[in-house]
């Protein structure tokens, strides 16, 4: 038997005005939603906008830097370089922010306390009646525990071991992955130390014999201008002018060559050090430092580049930040278990108890998850030998550079001997045309093709040496040498430059132990 059952009259006669505010902001709501949908689309960069980017980008290359106040030793442009190169500091900043990543993922593992404060309304009252079960018969009358409006707040703590278990490898990751920013900070360093050693020592070279050059291009085509008229005028055999003007225009070609490679050393230093292109730059001119003997003891300096290089470290820690992604995975298979606990506040009038606490626990296991398990650690037994097999290959290429790098400094040693050998015999052969110059063409032009190969002799011995130190710095580099030391007190161009030298003297010292020895000073001819 059924009862149709009356819907209950309002208890109250309520205003209607907070339906209608409802509906209000609901139509402004849409309002602002269609504003928002036609201002999807970004307009693109004026001309005066980007001027003024370029600008400020300009400004930002070079602000801030010290200037030079005097002639540059190699330490202070490899200071230079490491502080306002862009590469470098760009290492730095990522370092930074691993380490401020590394900040946030720590506070996860924390239990969540949250506060919320908020207010309820509804347009009409919430209740109702109640009817017997055997016989269907009303047995209450309409009512409400609720009302209309109400303010409701609530302070509460939660703590998940899920959660917790995946903000704990998370916190792992992110510490490797600062030790991975370090590593390819050092690697830039390195980098950066090279790049500066082959080019502060041919910029050096450009330094010292750049006005010669000059002079003798002068010089050179003033004797091409005499030959030509002495052929003209019949002065001397015109096979033999033309010889002289062949050999001089060989000349001119060859020192203009040379020029240009000295210009293009200057510039390339002057881009290291984040100079302005028409910025001074006087670089200091004295005794050559001495270049390091290596010894035959290829195994020392193959161990200690596999334990040093940047390279190896970084694959590394890569293989166990991958390795905590498989555990994170692992530990969402789980049973997951937690705690919660809160203050609750409501401004109900018909409630008993406005203010209460509550506290629940509980834990859940999703059954089917269980079954990727073995897929899990099959991956991560593929993921290992993938990373080992990615760092033994690379761990190959290192040996490799470090015995070229032998091989090369070797060689370059070499060659720097024998250039001095023949620098000396082309400064002899210009002292005997020197003395026997005559006032004839034919002796003077003997003489310019003397101080032609002479000066082209000093050019290749600046060459040669500064590739010595250049294959020098490749060695250094592949074996995976630090350039700074771990903490500066101060990061001025001064006390980086005096780190760096200590650093450098230190390690050579330590590669002196394990395989390498100081040699002479190399002999420095002008």
């Amino acid at each position: 038997m059924m009862f149709d059952v009356a819907r209950p009259p309002s208890l109250a006669t309520e205003p209607a005005h907070p339906l209608r505010l409802g509906q209000r902001l609901f139509a402004l709501g849409g309002i602002l939603l269609l504003g928002a949908c036609s201002l999807t689309h970004s307009k693109p960069l004026t001309q005066e906008e980007n001027q003024q980017r370029l600008a400020a980008d300009q400004i930002a290359m070079y602000d801030s830097q010290e200037p030079v106040s005097g002639p540059i030793s190699f330490y202070e442009a490899a200071a230079r370089a490491l502080k306002y190169n862009l590469d470098y500091r760009l290492k730095l900043m990522e370092k930074a922010l691993a380490a401020n990543l590394w900040d946030v993922s720590t506070h996860e593992m924390l239990p969540r306390i949250v506060g919320t404060a908020g207010y309820r309304s509804r347009s009409n009252d919430s209740g109702g009646t109640s009817i017997g079960i055997e016989d269907r018969q009303v047995s209450l009358r309409p009512s409400t525990s609720e009302e209309r409006y109400r303010q409701i707040d609530s302070l509460g703590t939660s703590w998940t071991l899920l959660d917790f278990g995946v903000a704990y490898f998370r916190t792992q990751q992110k510490s490797d992955q600062i030790y991975m920013a370090e590593e390819r900070r050092r690697r830039v360093a390195q980098n950066v130390l090279q790049d500066v050693r082959n080019a502060y020592w041919r910029a050096l070279g450009a330094q010292r014999l750049k006005a010669d050059v000059d002079q003798l291009l002068v010089r050179t085509q003033k004797a091409l201008d005499a030959a030509q008229e002495a052929e003209e005028r019949g002065l001397l055999p015109r096979q033999e002018v033309l010889s002289y003007q062949r050999a001089l225009l060989d000349a001119i070609s060859l020192l203009t060559v040379r020029r240009q490679d000295l210009e293009f050393a200057q510039a390339e230093l002057r881009a290291l050090m984040s100079l302005p292109a028409n910025a001074p730059m006087i670089l200091i001119d004295g005794p050559e430092p001495a270049l390091p003997k290596l010894v035959s003891n290829m195994n020392v300096l193959e161990q200690l580049s596999l334990t040093q290089r940047p390279e190896i470290m970084e694959e590394w820690y890569r293989k166990r930040v991958n390795q905590a992604d498989i555990e994170i995975a692992k530990s969402q298979l789980w049973p997951n278990m937690g705690l919660d606990w809160s203050l609750q506040y409501d401004s109900n009038q018909y409630l008993y108890n406005n203010t209460w606490t509550q506290f629940g626990a509980f834990m859940s296991v999703n059954l089917l998850k269980l079954l990727q398990y073995p897929a899990l650690d099959r991956s991560q037994e593929s993921q290992g030998k993938t990373d080992d097999t990615r760092r033994i290959a690379l761990s190959m290429a290192i040996l490799t550079q470090v015995r070229l790098g032998v091989l090369r400094y070797r060689l370059a040693c070499d060659e720097l001997a024998f250039v001095d050998r023949s620098l000396k015999v082309d400064q002899k052969l210009l002292g005997y045309a020197q003395a026997a110059r005559k006032t004839t063409i034919g002796s003077e032009l003997e003489v310019i093709r003397a101080e032609g190969r002479y000066l082209l002799s000093r050019y290749q011995r600046e060459a040669a040496y500064s590739d010595a130190q250049a294959a020098w710095g490749r060695l250094y580099n592949s074996v995976g040498l630090d350039v700074l030391p771990e903490t500066l007190a101060k990061d001025d161009i001064a006390t980086l430059a005096a780190a760096i030298e200590k650093t450098l003297a230190e390690q050579e010292q330590r590669g002196i132990e394990t395989g390498i020895t100081t040699g002479e000073p190399a002999i420095a001819m002008h």
